[in-house]
């Protein structure tokens, strides 16, 4: 069960950039960039985190 969900998680995740690359709008592109970029590097700073 959990691969499965795993995998429709990514799944959305390409659908929503396909879908803003598709769109064509250079905003929205470069907004989709951004909140990737950003997302990726608070997720490794937390999982750095010492508890």
């Amino acid at each position: 069960m959990g691969k499965t969900v795993s995998f429709l998680y990514k799944l959305a995740r390409a659908a929503n950039d396909v879908e803003k690359v598709s769109s064509g709008d250079p905003k929205r592109i470069a907004r989709r960039a951004k909140n990737k970029y950003i997302g990726r590097k608070i997720v490794r700073k937390t999982w750095k985190f010492p508890f």
